[in-house]
């Protein structure tokens, strides 16, 4: 934002009317806007500036989240004023005024003084509704014994001004003035961002950072393919609903106001909405630049591996709240705890500083980031090779000042680690003592029990990777052991349904021969009979892993269980589809359980249908396919269940 005496930039200012248009009465009434960056209050009529005062906001920082003393941003009204006829310097307490006088020593108290302007926040999610609500949060504009301070950040939370101001604008704004809190923009890239436009907005980790923006107050649009497919609706809601203008992928929400459009791997260069950017001269930028330059805002712990990224992500967030450290998150991942609170369960905007963050090496885009933390889960052939993807941990490790690294991964062990974590001998972070249980896991260390209440081996070596990172951030004893015990997991990762004919229906978002390997096993744990259902992603990926498949195939399966194969996911673009789901069935050659390729999901039905009973698991694999949990609940109905 930039002043010249009370001027401000034209188009800017032109944005927060915009933005604040369906919340005002009358078009030529007064409002107010804060502006975080510059620590300004200006008052404001349609895109002019009428008046200016310097003000002081949180010193702890922008945020929305109750209990975390910062300064709440969007769109405000005042709700009630309080204080009239008082002197200047009057003392209030709990909005009443004490009948007592500001001496004018700089004690270092940040009194409330003169005037009290309450504010009540207007969109949900963002500073209205539970944990975020201003009003709840007793955010005012008021008077200040810190006048020395004024134009610096000092309060904690509300919005401050010298005592001579705060009379003059007590007398300028009435009940219902329209107050817009500005955001410091995000930079990326080295370009100062207050509009963002994503490209593929319903992907997981799009959607992640498109509801982080909001969170700190960024102007967020987007599209996508899928913007009218019944398998994203609740996502369009939920992102609509923290005020994301979702349009058709057809360019038109690229607008002047765009400072970049932000897109992922998936989007090809023919993409409506990067032509419309070039067009207009806007930068086009892969999100792992975004969430680059967020990191670099945050104390960011960042993980790392080709396997169980997210429930280690999720883990940490989940036991760190629990601990009292209020982080912030993006997964790529539904935590099942946040979609009970109505978000969409891959973001989060905690109260303090730190920020858990997935590490994604598909696309080798994580080489970019410097965190301050990172944890490296495991390595194995993926999107990549080993060596790849050895090369870009080494790279991440070598730009993070602490890091864990798990000691029983035979190809992380040339790692530099700070804390190796395992059971090995190399290993410095170990459990006393660990057990496997049908559904769930336990380890004990320094005498204390940790259960979670996830089978397989998998999830242990999880738990250990998310121990040590929450034991280094200082989380203890009791309530690191109650987090443990309470964890609700991650959507589609081993979600299990018991159905009314017994049986067992689970989700997992397995899509690699480790992965599955992994889940195959942990289902054990429910039933001796397991009937498959893989839907492979991706033509290339497919080809690429085929012999993996096969070989995790034949080895994963047992006597008496069942394997069908769904045809390839396409997500769409260019793709060489010379590759199939038959291909790799052949490619298994004789084996002794039964495996069958299938033309469609209705034919699936029918063989689950005849093949599935009592004490039977029937376990759904597959990723990305925005369909595949309405296929669970289309199964999971079949046999009874809810």
């Amino acid at each position: 934002m930039r002043f010249r005496g009370l001027r401000m930039e034209t188009t800017h200012l032109r944005g927060i009317y915009k933005k604040i248009g369906r919340f005002l009465t009358d078009p030529g009434e007064l409002f107010l806007v804060v502006s975080i960056e510059t620590q300004t209050l200006l008052v404001c009529v349609n895109d002019a500036i009428v008046g200016r005062y310097d003000c002081s906001t949180s010193r702890f920082g922008n945020g929305n989240r109750e209990n975390s003393l910062k300064t709440p941003l969007g769109i405000h009204r005042i709700k009630e004023k309080f204080g009239s006829g008082a002197p200047a310097g009057r003392i209030f307490r709990d909005r009443e005024d004490s009948g007592m006088d500001w001496d004018h020593g700089l004690n270092g108290d940040n009194l409330i003084l003169t005037r009290i302007l309450r504010l009540e926040g207007l969109e949900e999610g963002i500073n209205k509704g539970a944990g975020v609500d201003s009003y709840e949060r007793y955010i005012y504009i008021h008077g200040t014994g810190r006048e020395d301070l004024i134009g610096a950040p000092l309060s904690h939370g509300c919005v401050c001004l010298r005592n001579l101001d705060i009379l003059r604008l007590f007398e300028t704004v009435k009940e219902g003035t329209l107050v817009y809190i500005d955001p410091p923009p995000v930079v990326i890239n080295g370009r100062p961002c207050r509009s963002v436009h994503f490209a593929g907005i319903f992907g997981s980790g799009m959607s992640a950072l498109a509801q982080y923006l909001r969170f700190q107050g960024i102007t967020v649009s987007g599209s996508d393919r899928l913007l009218i497919s019944e398998d994203t609706a609740s996502i369009r809601k939920s992102l609509e609903g923290l005020g994301c203008a979702i349009v058709p992928q057809d360019g038109s929400g690229v607008g002047a106001d765009s400072d970049v459009v932000c897109v992922s791997t998936a989007i090809e260069e023919s993409n409506p909405d990067i032509a419309a950017g070039r067009s207009r001269g806007i930068p086009i930028i892969h999100r792992s630049d975004l969430l680059d330059a967020i990191i670099a805002t945050k104390r960011t712990i960042a993980v790392a591996g080709t396997s169980g990224k997210s429930t280690v992500t999720a883990m940490i967030f989940e036991f760190l709240t629990a601990c009292g450290k209020a982080p912030s998150l993006i997964s790529g991942a539904a935590l099942r705890r946040l979609e009970k609170q109505g978000l969409i369960g891959n973001a989060y905007n905690g109260g303090s500083d730190l920020l858990v963050v997935e590490a994604d090496e598909s696309d080798g885009t994580l080489v970019k980031y410097r965190p301050e933390a990172a944890v490296f889960l495991n390595v194995s052939r993926d999107h990549k090779s080993v060596d790849e993807i050895k090369k870009l941990f080494e790279t991440l490790a070598s730009q993070t000042p602490w890091t864990a690294s798990n000691a029983d991964d035979p190809i992380l062990a040339s790692l530099p680690a700070t804390v190796r974590f395992g059971r090995s001998g190399s290993a410095s972070w170990r459990a006393d003592r660990e057990a496997l249980l049908p559904v769930s896991v336990k380890l004990f260390r320094g005498g204390i029990e940790y259960l979670l209440p996830l089978p397989g081996d998998h999830n242990l070596e999880n738990l250990r990777a998310a121990l040590c990172v929450c034991e280094h951030f200082g989380c203890g004893e009791p309530a690191l052991s109650a987090a443990v015990r309470d964890y609700e997991g991650v959507a589609r990762r081993f979600s299990v349904t018991r159905t009314h004919k017994n049986v067992h229906v689970v989700d997992d978002f397995a899509h690699n021969p480790v992965k599955i390997a992994a889940v195959v096993s942990a289902a054990r744990g429910l039933s001796g009979r397991i009937i498959a259902v893989y839907q492979p992603h991706g033509f290339g990926p497919t080809r690429f892993l085929k012999d993996e498949y096969i070989a995790t195939f034949r080895t994963a399966f047992k006597q008496h269980d069942s394997l069908y194969l769904l045809p390839i996911y396409y997500a769409g673009g260019t793709a060489q589809k010379d590759i199939s789901s038959e291909d790799i069935i052949q490619g298994l050659g004789p084996v002794a359980f039964h495996a069958e390729a299938l033309k469609d999901r209705d034919e699936l039905m029918a063989r689950l249908q005849t093949d599935a009973g009592p004490g039977d698991c029937v376990l759904i694999m597959g990723a990305r396919d925005p369909s595949l949990p309405a296929l669970v609940m289309k199964i999971v109905e079949m046999f009874g269940g809810s």
